[in-house]
């Protein structure tokens, strides 16, 4: 019974070393590339027009290792308001990860926005039409969430 405890523990202990596998500084380990960002056209929603902001980016794995199970998540917020608006998670690189030097292309969109009857256009450009700006963070594995930037979201319509 003892012989089988101590395999047990063992076995359990090389498996949490290897799952969770070497440290990444995702600060210096992870570069964002390419960023664009505007508001996407929703289309109609309960029979209003709808647009929410969206960005685009892309990662780069700048370490010598392949990141797997690597997430983002993306926080909208208003201009001039602390509270989060929005926000959007995604898997950058799942089990299979992010070679080194790879990159990984990625499209995050709010589901909250603005609705009016006006098109997204005319939405866009009326005076009491407020911006936003969209935060991202990143874990690698278990790790903690790591903030990787932080962009204005641009007064654009972008496609569909």
């Amino acid at each position: 019974m003892r012989t089988s405890l101590v395999a047990l523990a063992g076995a359990l202990s090389i498996f949490f070393v290897t799952a969770c596998g070497p440290a990444v500084d995702l600060s210096t380990s992870l570069q964002v590339e390419a960023v664009s960002s505007g508001w996407f056209d929703a289309g109609i929603v309960a029979g209003t027009n709808k647009v929410v902001p969206s960005a685009s980016f892309r990662l780069k794995n700048a370490s010598d290792q392949r990141l797997t199970m690597l997430q983002v998540n993306a926080l909208f917020r208003r201009v001039g308001d602390q509270d989060e608006w929005g926000s959007a998670f995604v898997t950058a690189a799942g089990s299979s990860g992010l070679a080194p030097g790879a990159a990984s292309a990625i499209t995050v969109k709010s589901p909250t926005g603005y609705t009016g009857a006006e098109s997204g256009a005319e939405m866009l450009a009326n005076s009491h039409f407020v911006d936003a700006r969209v935060d991202l963070f990143a874990r690698y594995g278990s790790a903690q969430w790591m903030r990787i930037g932080g962009y204005p979201i641009t007064r654009r319509l972008v496609g569909r």
